[in-house]
């Protein structure tokens, strides 16, 4: 059993998943996503095992593939497998070497505040998201009320009694006309 503190190596493996179309251009971003992984400065990427992309199975997804690639890694200490599992959120970790680990209070309080931020951006991002949504969705009903009231005949009923009310008041005024027209024949 060996015991090391947050400052030395950590072997770990990471299980990335991805969704995309087509199928080649995923493989393609898995690799350069490794890749990126692989040049942040101390990780070194060990091994890597892309797997082929697979249809989608969900009948809303067409042409949908989604592929995953197992990827071991040595990390300079566990702060960076914590950096990792934030910014690039594996499917599956697993720590592979040491056995066991020893924080620091000051180390555990530095990962737990980073963790703390993280959610508190979730979170910001998360509300606003909600109320723009919620702030559309009013807005849809409060068209589809306008459409349906227009549909219904509301706008068109006071157009309709606007033309009928000129229709009668021309049918009015060319009686009067032709009434006159008639009282000035007799004289």
């Amino acid at each position: 059993m060996v015991t090391i503190t947050s400052d030395n190596k950590v072997k770990t493996r990471f299980i990335f998943e991805m969704l995309g179309r087509p199928p080649e251009h995923i493989v393609e971003t898995m690799n350069l996503f490794i890749d990126k992984l692989n040049e942040q400065k101390g990780v070194e990427v060990i091994e890597r095992i892309v797997h082929e992309p697979k249809p989608l199975e969900d009948e809303n997804a067409k042409d949908l593939f989604t592929n995953y690639a197992e990827v071991e890694v040595v990390c300079d200490n566990l702060h960076l497998v914590y950096e990792i599992v934030l910014n690039m959120l594996p499917a599956n970790i697993e720590i592979l070497e040491p056995e066991n680990i020893k924080l620091s209070n000051f180390d555990l309080t530095s990962m737990l505040s980073q963790l703390a931020i993280r959610l508190h951006r979730f979170d910001e991002v998360t509300k606003a998201v909600a109320l723009e949504r919620e702030q559309l969705v009013n807005k849809v009903k409060e068209l589809e009320s306008k459409i349906g009231s227009l549909e219904s005949g509301n706008g068109s009923e006071s157009k309709d009694s606007e033309d009928s009310k000129n229709d009668k008041d021309m049918s009015n005024a060319d009686s009067k006309e032709f009434k006159k027209l008639e009282d000035s024949k007799k004289d």
